[in-house]
């Protein structure tokens, strides 16, 4: 088994004794950095650092990529990310992207994405250089409005569905959680708005099951209490350890890291029986691995493993009207400002990156909603 290239950056403690070190990245779900923070990301990348300021503290923490064998990318358009994959190549970093795609154009709830078509065609882009198993779809969170029912949705759903057969493996789905300010945002775009029952959940379900028959995608819901095992719909992980073994099994440092062993099955008289629960690698091989520890830093119900996320709040321009993430238009503006003037700083909005400063940040929703974009 050949390891892939270790990367070579030095450390951050040059800069702050007690840097962060993390072997896996989210990028991220607290804002959309392939959309608007790609060249940054990457020249950081390239550093070997970054800076993150702690939401909850307001302390700058340094970001250590010396030891970082795998990113998980999260965004709604992902376009800028196509001219910086051949740099994680060259850095023998693995990755996948969970690409968020929904059609809220006719309801105003995504207001600066693209159009439907174009995301679509990015999407497929980002298929053909990461294979199917390296783009999931995500159509979420599913919101009611008054004008907005489950069966709109499963028609929007289904458009974007037959778009994407073959692109994809899996369909990862979510119902909004309407907390406060989400609420608030709501009734200023689409006035009113229902909250999902169980009963509605499981119906919904049903039907997607039904229409995936078309497609033959794995269905899974992101950090969900209701079970809907009965429609062959799973639990998600969206930073998931099955799905990095399965596109970096590869890199033996990473699988030692993660507990996985690899294992040929090839025989002279024919395969070997295989384990419960090994994964599938293909080409007559797969992985045994301990059970990976979810990130309790997490949601409730949120299966990810451990990882770093390096995104910051109030710095995504999509201005979702279902967003957590944004104290606002004008903190918004502000942080894309202070990036614009500095935009190869430590820092997404430009700072330093010096431990001990604080500032504002958006507390109000961060323990209860979806971190992601």
């Amino acid at each position: 088994m050949q390891e892939q290239m270790s990367l070579h950056y030095g450390t951050a403690d040059d800069v702050v004794p007690g840097a962060q070190e993390p072997v896996i990245v989210s990028a991220s779900r607290a804002t959309d950095i392939p959309a608007f923070y790609a060249d940054w990301f990457f020249s950081r990348l390239v550093a070997g650092w970054s800076s993150w300021k702690n939401p909850f503290s307001g302390k700058d923490v340094v970001i250590s990529y010396a030891k970082t064998r795998f990113i998980v990318f999260w965004s709604k358009n992902p376009f800028p990310l196509l001219r910086h994959l051949e740099t994680l190549q060259e850095l023998g970093i693995g990755c996948y992207l969970q690409y968020t795609l929904n059609d809220y154009a006719e309801e105003g709830l995504e207001p600066n994405v693209p159009p439907v078509e174009q995301r679509i065609e990015t999407f497929c882009l980002m298929a053909e250089k990461l294979g199917p198993g390296g783009v999931v779809w995500r159509n979420d969170p599913l919101i009611l409005t008054g004008r907005l029912g489950p069966d709109e949705l499963l028609r929007k759903c289904e458009r974007i569905g037959s778009a994407l057969k073959g692109y994809t493996e899996k369909l990862v789905f979510s119902f909004a959680d309407i907390t406060p300010r989400v609420a608030a945002n709501l009734r200023r775009t689409v006035g009113t708005w229902r909250e999902w029952t169980e009963e509605g959940m499981r119906e919904y379900a049903g039907l997607l099951a039904d229409m995936n028959a078309a497609w033959g995608f794995q269905l899974a819901t992101c950090a969900e209490p209701v079970e809907l095992a009965q429609f062959g719909i799973r639990h998600n992980r969206c930073v998931d350890g099955e799905l990095i073994i399965r596109r970096a099994w590869r890199d033996a440092w990473l699988m030692a890291y993660l507990g996985a062993e690899i294992r040929d099955d090839s025989n002279l008289l024919g395969p070997l029986p295989r384990p419960s629960g090994s994964i599938d690698l293909g080409h007559g091989r797969y992985a045994l691995c301990r059970d990976i520890k979810t990130d309790n830093g997490q949601r409730k119900h949120c299966g990810c493993i451990r990882s770093k996320d390096i995104g910051e709040y109030s710095t995504c321009r999509h201005f979702c009207a279902y967003c957590y993430a944004n104290n606002g238009r004008a903190a918004v503006e502000r942080n894309c400002a202070l990036h614009g003037q500095r935009p190869c700083a430590p820092s997404i909005t430009g700072r330093a990156g010096r431990a001990g400063s604080a500032g504002e940040s958006p507390l109000e929703d961060q323990k209860t909603a979806p971190l992601h974009p």
